[in-house]
């Protein structure tokens, strides 16, 4: 039996560069992954493994719980007052053992 050649076989090579583009694109204007994919005639699988590669170099995008925002808040001026003292209040901590420890610690709870 005689195999066919269907087409040339490729192989290309990413840079690092083209790589976080490619990964950075992903989520923008709502884009998802297998879009991306399709859209660079790559896998899903290739977009995931480059996400995972570039983390490890230290190039890939910040967590989504790192993610800062610049904000511009207008100057108020406020008169300075004197500082109140918190509030103390009681901690106890009961050991097994039976023995008890007591403290007052500041209350540095926020009233509304």
């Amino acid at each position: 039996m005689r195999g066919d050649i269907l087409g040339i076989e490729r192989r290309r090579r990413w840079s690092d560069d083209d790589k976080i583009l490619i990964v950075g694109s992903v989520g923008m204007d709502g884009a998802t992954v297998t879009q991306v994919a399709q859209r660079h005639d790559i896998t899903r699988q290739q977009i995931y493994a480059w996400r995972h590669e570039l983390k490890k170099k230290g190039l890939g995008p910040p967590e989504a719980g790192a993610v800062f925002l610049a904000l511009d808040f207008p100057a108020v001026e406020i008169a300075p007052t004197e500082p109140t003292p918190a509030p103390t209040v009681p901690v106890e901590l009961q050991l097994a053992s039976g023995r008890c420890l007591r403290k007052r610690c500041a209350d540095h709870t926020v009233a509304a």
